[in-house]
This record gives structure tokens, C-alpha cells and sequence, in this order.
């Protein structure tokens, strides 16, 4: 009997001391969650998953000792899709983060998932404002640009450097209508006028109507608050309507360089258009792009940038406090400015991160002196006004806290 009660406490004391070991080799969990094959493929896609292994891989594949991996999968653009495969990552296969999640429904879906488990999500693509508004979570970090940026930051750019009246051809949903509707609060208030707007079903393969009105109108500018296929569409239609050739502007509000790709110059250019990531800014930016287009043979878009700045900033976070814990590296996250390629980037307390933007213009064909020479910056909209300030009215869970 004394030999088997000290073979027990033995095997005891093992475990005691294997299985915090066993825990402490696990592998980081990093998992992206994207549109694959839908209409934000191309902004994401795999060459999201391409971004965050190279944010691994520079970081140098392990952090604290533990080897990191990086799982993928395709929401399939449905909130209902990327809710069950998050549950799953979370509760299953111990998935540490979860980026990208690109359609702002599926990123609130995702959102609400993270909440309940205390994991941390950051949405690297998905552009709602909302996700850092009423919907707000202490475990959600928002790096891609939102709504409210792109429509009023970039809207007051251009009524400051004289775009002061405007026409709207706006997507006939959610989206393009409140994206419209922030614009044309912010350029009344900044003296400039609102001509006229005009809504386009979504999916619109004919604009003519749509780009005459708006060269009727004599604006100065031509609002585009469309997106993905139906941007596309507008500008090649304006294009062949001679819009821009005539002096107008097109000021586009969410748009990619690989819609500018799509296009190309002669079609595109005179564009204005608001981005927080282009390749060709700096050093750091080019070096990125460089290992982009080795893997993918294309520039990255921002939404491939968001995710390799976030990706490694949470490494860093891990790092720094020995743990994946998500109060602990949420909290390490906000304390820290992030290296958002050469600039800085703060994570505000209700999880919205704080970068400049830049306003450019597209280049015309013969302005292009090497491939992918898209851009010219012609200002940039300093991050304390391209975002709107903290609502704690809005944010329930910093209402929580403050009460």
C-alpha cells in the first residue's frame, strides 16, 4: 500500500509538472477568416492568409517559445456562416485570433461570437462604423478604415482643396446610403453644396443614366458611394462619357488598388480616392509589397496590410505579456502604438485604431513610370480628423465601466 500511495503522489507530481508544460507548447492560433472566392476576394481573399504568414514568418515563426499556425477559411459572405466556423475555431481548435472578415455583417456576427468567449477578433476589412459604435466589444480591435472616415474625411479633403459641390450616385442600400449621407453633412458644414443624388440598384451593369445625370448637374465632383463591381462599372462608364475629360471629378470612398488595377489608367485616371496603405509609400511599404508579389504576383491591397500590422502587433502582444489571455493582450494592445509601416497607429479604448489617411489621385497612362505606379498623394487627413471621436454613449460596454 505505501508503495502504490508514493507511485501516486509520483505520477501526481508529474502531471503537476508536464501539464503546464504541455499548455505552454501549444501553438498561437492566428485565423483568418475571409471572402475567398465572392466580391471582396480580391481585396482579401488568400492573399489575406498570404499577408498574415508573412507577418508570421517575419516575426520568425515562434513567439514565447510556441509555434505559430494560421488556419483559413471562407464565410462565404453570410453572418450565419462566419458565426458557426468562429464558435468552432474558438471552442474547438483553440484559435487564438481571428482576422480579416470582410462584409461588415459578418464582422459584427464574428463580433458578437468573440464577446461571449473573450477572444479577440480584429477586423482588418469589414468598414462599419458600427463595430466600434452601439456594437462595440473590449475583445474587438478595428484596423480597416471606417464609414465614418472614409466618408467625411475624405469628403472635407476635397471641399478644402475646392471640390465644393457635389453629385451623388450613390448603391441603393445601406451602405452607399449612410456613407452618403456623412459626406453631405460634412460638406455643407464645410461650405460646400449638395447638387443632387441618385441611387443605383446594387449589382447595376448600366450606369449611363446614372453618369449623365450627374454631368447634368454641373458639380464639380461626382460622388461614387458604390463599391466592388459597381464602382468598377461607374467610373468605366463615366470614362467612356468623357466625366473626368470634361473637368469633373470622380471622388471614389471605398475603393482598392486592385479596382485601379482592374481598370487601368486610361479608364481611371483623375480618380480621387481616400487609402491608409499604399505600397509605393516608403521603405517599409515597398518591402512588404515586394514579398507580396513574390507570393501572390500582385500589390497588395490595404486590407493585406491591415491584416500583416495586425498580426504583428498582436505577436508582439503575446510576446510581451507570455500569454494569449485576451484581457491581458487587449490590454497591452491599447497601452502600445502599433507600426503601421512607418507610421504610428493607436488603439483607441473602444477598439478602433487611429492612423493618418491619405488622399490621392490616379494617375494618368503616361505619369506611369514603373507597373503598379498608380498614385499621387495630394494630401493627407491627419488621424485625430479622419475619425470621428469616442461616443461612450454609443459604446455600451465603456458605459458599463464608467457606471
Amino acid at each position: 500500500m505505501f508503495k502504490n500511495a508514493w507511485f501516486s503522489a509520483v505520477f501526481v507530481c508529474g502531471l503537476m509538472i508536464l501539464v503546464p508544460n504541455a499548455l505552454a507548447e501549444e501553438p498561437v492560433s492566428i485565423g483568418v477568416l475571409a471572402d475567398m472566392a465572392g466580391t471582396s476576394s480580391d481585396i482579401g481573399g488568400i492573399g489575406s492568409v498570404v499577408a498574415v504568414e508573412l507577418a508570421v514568418a517575419d516575426f520568425g515563426g515562434k513567439v514565447g517559445g510556441r509555434e505559430i499556425v494560421v488556419v483559413s477559411a471562407d464565410h462565404q459572405a453570410k453572418p450565419e456562416v462566419g458565426a458557426a466556423i468562429a464558435g468552432r475555431w474558438y471552442d474547438v481548435d483553440k484559435v487564438d485570433v481571428i482576422v480579416d472578415l470582410p462584409v461588415s455583417s459578418v464582422a459584427l456576427a464574428v463580433q458578437r461570437v468573440a464577446h461571449e468567449r473573450k477572444k479577440v477578433v480584429m477586423v482588418t476589412a469589414g468598414t462599419s462604423a458600427v463595430i466600434t459604435g452601439k456594437s462595440c466589444s473590449p475583445y474587438t480591435v478595428h484596423w480597416a478604415d471606417d464609414t465614418n472616415a472614409l466618408a467625411e474625411g475624405t469628403s472635407r479633403a476635397v471641399v478644402q482643396s475646392g471640390g465644393t459641390t457635389w453629385f451623388f450616385i450613390t448603391a441603393d442600400f445601406i451602405f452607399g446610403i449612410s456613407m452618403e449621407q456623412a459626406a453631405s453633412k460634412v460638406i455643407t458644414a464645410a461650405g460646400g453644396e449638395v447638387l443632387g443624388t441618385i441611387k443605383a440598384p446594387l449589382n447595376t451593369a448600366d450606369y449611363s443614366s446614372f453618369v449623365l445625370q450627374a454631368q447634368a448637374s454641373g458639380s464639380k465632383i461626382v460622388g461614387l458611394a458604390v463599391v466592388g463591381t459597381d464602382f468598377i462599372n461607374a467610373v468605366r462608364q463615366a470614362s467612356e462619357f468623357g466625366i473626368v475629360a470634361a473637368g469633373q471629378k470622380l471622388v471614389g470612398f471605398l475603393n482598392y488598388i486592385s479596382d485601379i488595377h482592374s481598370l487601368g489608367l486610361e479608364v481611371s485616371q483623375g480618380l480621387q480616392i481616400t487609402e491608409s496603405f499604399y505600397w509605393d509609400t516608403n521603405d517599409e511599404t515597398r518591402e512588404f509589397a515586394k514579398k507580396f508579389m513574390e507570393r501572390r504576383k500582385v500589390m497588395p491591397t490595404k486590407v493585406h496590410a491591415q491584416n500583416y500590422a495586425a498580426v504583428t502587433h498582436y505577436l508582439n502582444a503575446v510576446e510581451a505579456t507570455g500569454t494569449t489571455d485576451a484581457d491581458k493582450t487587449m490590454a497591452w494592445m491599447k497601452e502600445n502604438p502599433a507600426d503601421y509601416f512607418g507610421q504610428s497607429a493607436q488603439i483607441r479604448e473602444d477598439g478602433r485604431v487611429l492612423f493618418d489617411l491619405r488622399l490621392y489621385e490616379v494617375k494618368a497612362p503616361d505619369e506611369e513610370k514603373y507597373p503598379w505606379d498608380y498614385y499621387s498623394e495630394i494630401g493627407v487627413l491627419p488621424a485625430d480628423q479622419a475619425f470621428r471621436p469616442m461616443d461612450r454613449e454609443a459604446c455600451t460596454y465603456l458605459n458599463a465601466v464608467a457606471n
